[in-house]
């Protein structure tokens, strides 16, 4: 075990914060975490806006007090890629807020729709959704059905990252300009208070809030293909072998998406985006 302060990233004027840690995982290699940098500043935004008086908890605010960690993974080649921690978030009362976190930072998943060439343009007549097919050992599945997603790498955009994990998970090259954000599309739709006064919240789905940190933005592609080409994804063998990926594509009709991937959180939520925009004109 090891311990170490760091400094609060929103204000210069508060204490430095106690960081408890295993004793694998250094300071440096800690705040060159980009999960836990992204999750720190976030969480203090946050907190910092208890002063407001119309806030729920002005009277009595809340204070992330320290952070002890539990467990760090590290990828190959050394790369720290999750980390379990306990944040200790407390008001003056001493009344607590759960704080089991576990980090792994940022994915992008993708909404990639086929449509034969010669079905009418401007129409669902035809289109077919892509899905991945692939162990999930956390779920215990050795087939489990979901969108073409992929974690975010320390470079690059979002949009970037969505095309690199289509590429490598269909065999499709798609440039990034034909790729819409229907979360930040979404999102635009809908009220939120602007400035400081805000959350700096990510834009994209958190699928599991009550325990990770992760965010999902949420991108669309609509590609028109040959009939025949389309017909040959199915049951291709894709995925990066050497990084332990065994990937087979299932195409599936649109309307069917939601249940051919329902037990996927990201996959249900690309298909309401992808309703909702749709009904409202947006896409």
């Amino acid at each position: 075990m090891t311990s170490f302060t760091i400094p609060d990233r929103v204000s210069d004027y508060a204490p430095a914060l106690p960081v408890h840690s295993t004793s694998d995982l250094s300071k440096d290699q800690l705040l060159r975490f980009p999960a836990f940098n992204i999750w720190l500043s976030t969480l203090q935004h946050s907190l910092s806006l208890q002063q407001r008086p119309s806030h729920e908890f002005h009277k009595d605010p809340y204070v992330l007090r320290q952070i002890n960690i539990q467990a760090a993974d590290f990828f190959k080649g050394g790369r720290l890629g999750f980390v379990k921690l306990k944040a200790d978030v407390s008001n003056g009362k001493g009344e607590t807020l759960p704080g089991s976190v576990f980090l792994r930072g940022g994915s992008v998943g993708m909404l990639l729709i086929l449509q034969p060439d010669d079905a009418p343009p401007l129409t669902e007549e035809g289109k077919r959704a892509i899905l991945t097919v692939q162990p999930r050992i956390p779920a215990g599945s050795l087939a489990f059905p979901e969108i073409p997603a992929g974690m975010l790498d320390d470079s690059g955009t979002f949009a970037g990252s969505a095309a690199k994990e289509i590429h490598e998970e269909t065999g499709l090259v798609i440039p990034q300009d034909e790729l819409i954000d229907m979360s930040s599309l979404a999102l635009q739709r809908v009220f939120e208070p602007r400035g400081d006064d805000n959350e700096s919240l990510q834009k994209a789905v958190y699928p599991s809030p009550g325990g990770s940190d992760e965010f999902i933005p949420l991108f669309l592609c609509q590609k028109r293909l040959a009939r025949k080409d389309i017909e040959g994804l199915q049951g291709r063998l894709t995925g990066l072998r050497q990084e332990g990926e065994k990937i087979t594509l299932k195409v599936v009709p649109l309307e069917d998406l939601w249940k051919e991937g329902l037990r996927d959180g990201k996959t249900l939520a690309a298909w309401a985006l992808y309703n909702g925009l749709k009904q409202e004109g947006k896409i």
